[in-house]
């Protein structure tokens, strides 16, 4: 189904459904691409997408985790992601830029393959059903250990575990799955990352093994300017569970507060207050009301 009406792919804007690939792609066998979930929001201004630049940055480290070569410069897949938006006449929606190797070579070596990238956005609304909070199932598949992969990059084929994990919560009855990293400590969602709340302090996993999200990043920003003490450490699951508020964070589940821990209830599966403060904050920041982090907004 049509739900835009052009993609960027490979130089080109074609009509959404004439962006086509090979039936042997060498990413769509192996996993070997990498991607990126950026967002724009409707401001004064006009539409803006958030942070972009650190997106693209992300972008570029992760295609050299798998030493790709991109065919484009950042200033150019910046300039492409803001025309595509324009093109499509969209004040509000989601981004996905792409880059994979494409149809040369079948062996799992990707060398000798041409490198093909792609840009698609669409309207996207709440990205876990809108709820004021969600049930979360600890999961029994494990997020990727960080000696065998590079955790900070976001590869295709990393999500692999997050498809498994996202299956098993929706068979439960839970909105969500949470991985434990290898020594059984709290790592993050399949496509989030998280926070709690203990006596006024927000607390986070360590960056050991997680994706270091730029929406962890920004709330990490936010609590700071809102005098809440952050600290980065070590979780076990029996701290998670006794925590007074838990969040999620992502660009596309943008701050989504939790209620239930498995069979565990959260603060009366209601929004903490220091959850609302955060959250709050950031709905101001992404659309433009705050003159502060104007900076992480890129007009179209």
């Amino acid at each position: 189904m049509e739900i835009s009406k052009k993609i960027w792919f490979n130089n080109k804007f074609l009509n959404w459904g004439d962006a086509k690939i090979h039936i042997l792609t060498h990413t769509l066998h192996y996993g070997g691409g990498v991607f990126e979930g950026i967002r724009t929001y409707n401001t004064k201004k006009g539409p803006a997408v958030f942070r972009l630049s650190e997106h693209i940055n992300r972008f570029f480290y992760s295609a050299s985790c798998l030493e790709m070569d991109l065919p484009f410069t950042k200033e150019e897949i910046k300039n492409r992601v803001l025309e595509l938006i324009k093109i499509n006449n969209l004040n509000e929606c989601y981004i996905r830029p792409i880059a994979y190797f494409g149809y040369e070579n079948m062996g799992l070596n990707p060398k000798g393959c041409l490198v093909d990238m792609a840009i698609a956005a669409w309207p996207w609304g709440a990205y876990l059903g809108g709820k004021e909070t969600v049930k979360v199932k600890i999961s029994k598949y494990m997020r990727l250990h960080p000696k065998s992969v590079v955790p900070d990059a976001k590869i295709c084929g990393y999500y692999a575990s997050s498809i498994l994990a996202s299956l098993d919560a929706k068979k439960s009855k839970f909105d969500e799955a949470l991985f434990l990293d290898f020594e059984g400590n709290i790592a993050e969602g399949p496509g989030e990352n998280i926070f709690m709340v203990k006596d006024g302090k927000l607390f986070t996993p360590n960056s050991d093994s997680i994706l270091k999200g730029l929406t962890r990043d920004t709330v990490i920003k936010i609590a700071k300017d809102l005098n809440i003490k952050v600290e980065e450490k070590t979780i076990t699951v029996d701290e998670l569970k006794s925590a007074d508020e838990i969040f999620f964070t992502g660009t596309a589940v943008e701050i989504q507060p939790i209620g239930i821990i498995d069979e565990t209830i959260i603060n009366n599966e209601k929004t903490g207050k220091i959850s609302e403060k955060i959250k709050s904050l950031y709905q101001k920041i992404i659309h433009g009301e705050e003159e502060k982090y104007l900076k992480y907004l890129y007009f179209t």
